[in-house]
């Protein structure tokens, strides 16, 4: 896990120079066929790059986005009606056989179908229309890492080229050389680990952009230090769960620099408020009016390629946090490297 975390900045930079031209194809093929409506299916930390995928769509196109019930086509037998439809399903191995079965339903029932995934051999490349290679290589840890920052910045590509941009590269260029002055500071993320030894339980927030960033870290942590972590968007927080925060619970805000991160004011002054330990993934001043927190520098980086970076210290941190806890991030309980669900 942690060779793979530090691979990140180099598969960032392969995604841009060797992969940007074909996914910007792969959107113009797609455009072609003018999809109505778009239908994401995945599973895992696949599942929290797709909700990254469906904020992208609906914020940058305009375009109503749904994620995909997959039980209804490989549990119940239903038939969907799906001609104008896109369908993309991620999956880092592309070898789940819910995955498969559904997209081929997704394509029989007439909807164009675009795998994303880590192995252009894979099955699930075989049955859909269109496929995406991440060209993250082999990973081997069963953490996810950079299959899942591969997948974000290939999706941002093709959201970009669905949208008739050709500028995409060069707007995400900095985002490797971000990521390693982020992976550096792993002594930083260490000390703040510390704090979370003996946690019982953790709450992480974020909202819009930052929301798919709270659920992928919050699976991090519980893969690999077993701590029950429980994911909210900054608005769902309010109603209900955010009385169950007190000053003994550790709370990690993911804030996003932008519209995101704005939207999430109100409910880091009522963690506040409350006494919460709260720690902040995000601007300067955000950090500085918490308990403790981690600056991402994001240098003027569009809101919603910050996600790619805002997971990195949180990789970090569920690393860390399993260390200091005695266990080994390599090998979690009751895991596989590839999960197969029907």
């Amino acid at each position: 896990m942690s060779a793979e975390m530090d691979e990140q900045p180099a598969v960032l930079r392969r995604l841009l120079t060797e992969g940007a031209e074909a996914i910007r194809a792969t959107a113009e093929a797609i455009s072609q066929k003018r999809p109505r409506f778009v239908l994401l299916a995945a599973r895992g930390s696949s599942d929290h790059a797709a909700l990254y995928a469906k904020y992208l769509l609906e914020v940058r196109l305009g375009m109503p986005c749904g994620l995909s019930s997959m039980s209804t086509t490989t549990a119940y037998g239903a038939t969907p009606r799906l001609q104008d439809v896109l369908v993309i399903t991620v999956s880092q191995s592309g070898g789940s056989p819910d995955l498969v079965a559904s997209t081929q339903a997704a394509r029989a029932a007439g909807a164009v179908t675009l795998a994303v995934t880590n192995n252009p051999d894979s099955a699930l490349a075989a049955v859909s229309e269109h496929h995406v290679d991440v060209l993250a290589g082999p990973e081997r840890a069963l953490p996810a890492t950079k299959t899942y920052t591969a997948s974000l910045l290939a999706l941002y590509l093709l959201a970009e080229g669905l949208r008739g941009g050709d500028g995409a590269a060069e707007t995400a260029a900095p985002v490797p050389e971000l990521a390693e002055r982020i992976l550096a500071r792993r002594e930083e993320v260490r000390t703040l680990a510390a704090r979370y030894r003996f946690a019982g339980r953790m709450v992480i927030t974020s909202r819009g952009f930052g929301y798919p960033t709270a659920r992928e870290a919050a699976l991090k942590l519980m893969e690999t230090s077993y701590i029950p972590a429980l994911a909210y968007s900054g608005a769902d927080l309010l109603h209900g769960p955010l009385a169950m925060v007190d000053n003994v619970s550790p709370v990690i805000a993911v804030v996003t620099e932008g519209r995101g991160g704005e939207a999430l004011r109100p409910v880091l002054d009522r963690l506040r408020g409350r006494g919460a330990d709260l720690v902040v993934v995000g601007p300067r001043p955000q950090v500085e009016a918490a308990s403790a927190g981690f600056v991402l520098p994001v240098d003027g980086l569009p809101e919603e390629l910050q996600p790619v970076l805002e997971i990195l210290p949180l990789q970090l941190l569920a690393y860390e946090v399993t260390l200091a806890r005695g266990q080994d991030p390599d090998a979690p309980r009751a895991l596989a490297k590839v999960t197969e669900t029907h």
